[in-house]
């Protein structure tokens, strides 16, 4: 998130641009991305020399030899930001028009590849050599600023922070993912060294990008120490797609810089008859766009099989079921609509996800994560296609913060539950101890199966192998009544724990009636007064029944 005085700094390059006359936001996002593209190329280039170094492994700079363009050579190391940056504006402009910019356009040899596809028609705008040099010192007092501040890719920020200032904004359904969020995403899926990865609406490539850090930190070893899982991971891993060729050309170049050779990013309609692929992942992270339009005569009629609706949010959702192979996981971000919308569409999605595949998690979030560009109020789901079903307990969190504040100035806070969230799903485990009890939505009250909107309410009954006493003249004339009778065993002490979400809100330690009710709450809940009587198993104890009764006040 851009606070401070970064955020001062973004502002002054907004300006620098402006007063040049170019005032296109996405013009602006453009130039401004290839020109970091250029200082990361440096960068980067320097990492690797570093690297070889210290592995004692060859590797010949990018910048190492003469570059040939339009029939003129010049020295490779003139194209290198850390050295046109210091050269006087007039040079600095000729070199970057004349010499940089051709020679990032061609950087790629394969004419097929993603890279090469989108920059074929970038156009270097900057109008004169005083704008060009303004942005360079600007760039490089926002590189220094990040350094300071150990963030090492600015490139998200600068793009949802410019968004911001574009009255169309989301026009689309499109809203930049919080990097936080797409981090805590990946960490739940905690990707392998041979995941097939795929964002159908890829945008900037944000997922893919945070899958890739992720598996350089904690697969490092498995992948770079492999040439079959290098190869792999280099041209093969990750696959992105989207119908904007600006979000494209970034997202080729964020993947390049982050060390990806060959992203397969497409130009496609993930929706249409164009997308033919299925059974090929085995990894879906995305964020598809909510209330876009949508043409219906293009969407594929597979899709239209499973939800007929024009709603883009439950189409992808088929999608993704399409495209994974059987044991293939996803992790996306619907709206709350999803969890609870009663049309047929929605119920049908629910059903296969619920019904025919396994819907392992749902984590909703609160409605400021997408600030100040949307207040819509959002979930994680996560789920593995099976084609068989095999849901049995799904796991409700209700994020109450995100490490920010939740109004439009998103600025850092304490308060964080992805911390939580990740470790709770890891170990999923030890929480199976947690029955259902019920869900209350705020749109419905009390909710049914099929609504998977409400907050959940959990009940933990745990036997704490205390049997009550019995009077001996009771037991003697048990035992003279009928010698040759059964005796059932009571649970006897028990302890009912009732959990909020994850938040314990209430427990009671009692006995346990022999096939006879226990009334655990009756509490206020919601302005209403509620009876609830839990029937329990009288030989294990555990959970038969619920049965909630509504007292007026």
């Amino acid at each position: 998130m851009i606070t401070g005085e970064l955020k001062n700094r973004i502002d002054a390059l907004w300006d620098i641009f402006a007063a040049g006359g170019l005032v296109n936001p996405l013009d602006v996002i453009e130039q401004i991305t290839y020109l970091m593209f250029i200082h990361d190329l440096d960068e980067m280039d320097n990492r690797k020399a570093k690297d070889s170094e210290m592995l004692g492994l060859p590797y010949t700079s990018i910048f190492s030899e003469e570059v040939a363009v339009n029939g003129r050579t010049i020295d490779g190391q003139q194209l290198k930001w850390s050295v046109f940056h210091d050269l006087p504006a007039a040079k600095m402009y000729e070199i970057v028009q004349e010499w940089v910019f051709p020679f990032i356009k061609t950087l790629h040899s394969d004419a097929d590849s993603a890279y090469s596809k989108y920059m074929d028609d970038a156009i270097f705008k900057l109008p004169t050599p005083l704008v060009l040099s303004k942005v360079v010192d600007c760039l490089d007092g926002i590189y220094a600023q990040m350094a300071q501040i150990q963030e090492t890719d600015i490139r998200g920020d600068v793009y949802e922070y410019l968004l911001s200032k574009i009255s169309q904004s989301g026009r689309n359904g499109q809203f930049r993912t919080p990097r936080h969020i797409i981090r805590m995403m990946v960490e739940l899926m905690d990707p392998t060294a041979q995941e097939v990865i795929c964002d159908p609406a890829c945008g900037t490539s944000g997922f893919l990008v945070a899958a890739a850090e992720y598996l350089r930190e904690t697969r490092r070893q498995e992948i770079f120490y492999s040439r079959e899982n290098l190869e792999h991971y280099m041209d093969g891993m990750f696959h992105g797609f989207d119908m904007d060729r600006t979000m494209l050309r970034i997202g080729a170049m964020n993947m390049m810089t982050h060390g990806i050779e060959n992203p397969d990013i497409q130009y496609r309609d993930s929706l249409s008859d164009q997308n033919t692929d299925r059974e090929k992942y085995t990894l879906v992270l995305a964020n598809p766009p909510f209330k876009g339009s949508l043409d219906a005569d293009t969407v594929s009629a597979d899709l239209l099989k499973l939800c007929k609706t024009k709603k883009t949010e439950l189409l992808f959702l088929a999608l993704f079921l399409r495209m994974l192979k059987v044991g293939g996981r996803c992790a996306c971000i619907v709206p709350d609509g999803v969890l609870f919308g009663s049309s047929k569409a929605h119920k049908d999605i629910r059903k296969a996800l619920v019904e025919d595949n396994r819907l392992e998690a749902v984590i909703s979030m609160p409605s400021g994560v997408f600030k100040p560009y949307a207040g819509v109020s959002t979930a994680v789901l996560v789920f593995t296609k099976t084609g068989h079903g095999g849901t049995d307990q799904v796991w409700f969190y209700d994020m109450k913060a995100d490490g920010f504040s939740l109004d439009d100035k998103r600025t850092p806070v304490s308060e964080n539950d992805i911390p939580d969230i990740i470790q709770r799903f890891h170990h999923l485990d030890k929480e199976t101890d947690r029955q259902l009890l019920f869900r209350f939505s705020k749109w419905m009250g009390i909710t049914d199966a099929d609504d998977l909107g409400g907050n959940p309410y959990y009940v933990s009954v745990e036997d704490k192998h205390i049997m009550p006493s019995v009077q001996e003249n009771l037991l003697s004339t048990k035992k003279a009544k009928d010698n040759g009778g059964f005796y059932v065993n009571l649970p006897g002490k028990i302890k009912v724990t009732l959990f909020k979400g994850t938040e314990q809100w209430a427990a009671y330690e009692l006995y346990a009636a022999q096939f006879g009710q226990v009334v655990a709450l009756d509490e206020g809940l919601f302005d209403k007064k509620l009876l609830t009587s839990i029937v329990l198993n009288p030989v294990t104890g555990s959970l038969e029944s619920i049965e909630i009764e509504n007292i007026k006040k």
